[in-house]
């Protein structure tokens, strides 16, 4: 049985993973809040574990090792239909989830996360459009984009909004940009101002201001 922490830290290190090839400690010090020697100490001892579950190099950084980026992925998969279900079926909003989703994701087991997967219907996202791996499979890929990359003129789909922050969740929500809203830049400020979007789908044209680090943290599918 691995500890919460050693989750904490196996999923950190696969969504860093996700943009470079060997994570800094650094890097997994900031994620997690924790101290460098901390981070230095905890990676040591997964590293010394049987079955191994990082590769690490001091200097050099961090790698999962097949067993551990499984781990990884299951952890991250009972987060996110735990996610889904607490926003579905008991009505919580998404700015809530993440937080009760944390405490949950160590504890169910995998039988009831597949009984929860087929409560559901199978889904393939949670409730901001992150991606619900399948069973026993590998993160999905997406090709998406932050919103702030768009040109004036162009429009494109959200398909999902990062959950680190519940107040940006709860004033996204209110203007109504959500997975699966059709947005179009109207204009874009010079030297990093905001951009205005207008919602296209039953938005009737409705604009709103969004900073460049509101604007970076919703990613879409990018239109014509």
């Amino acid at each position: 049985m691995l500890t919460e922490a050693t989750e904490d830290y196996l999923k950190a290190i696969f969504s860093l993973s996700r943009k470079m090839d060997r994570v800094p400690t650094s890097a997994i010090a900031a994620r997690l809040k924790v101290a460098p020697a901390s981070v230095t100490q905890m990676i040591k001892k997964l590293d010394g574990m049987k079955p191994k579950l990082v590769e690490y190099q001091r200097h050099r950084g961090v790698t999962l090792t097949a067993h551990g980026e499984r781990v990884a992925i299951e952890v991250i998969r009972h987060h996110r239909l735990i996610e889904l279900f607490l926003h579905e079926s008991l009505g919580m909003r998404w700015d809530e989830v993440d937080r009760e989703a944390e405490r949950l994701e160590h504890v169910i087991s995998t039988a009831l996360a597949d009984r929860i997967a087929d409560a559901l219907g199978d889904p393939k996202y949670d409730p901001h459009g992150d991606p619900i791996p399948p069973k026993g499979g590998r993160m999905p890929a997406d090709d998406l984009i932050p919103l702030r990359n768009l040109e004036a003129g162009q429009r494109g789909t959200v398909r999902r909004v990062s959950d680190q922050d519940p107040e940006m969740l709860r004033y996204l929500g209110g203007l109504g940009i959500v997975p699966g809203t059709e947005v179009l830049v109207a204009e874009k400020a010079p030297f990093d101002g905001p951009i205005h979007v207008a919602l296209c789908d039953g938005g009737n044209g409705e604009r709103h201001a969004l900073g460049q680090r509101v604007a970076g943290r919703v990613y879409v599918e990018a239109g014509t």
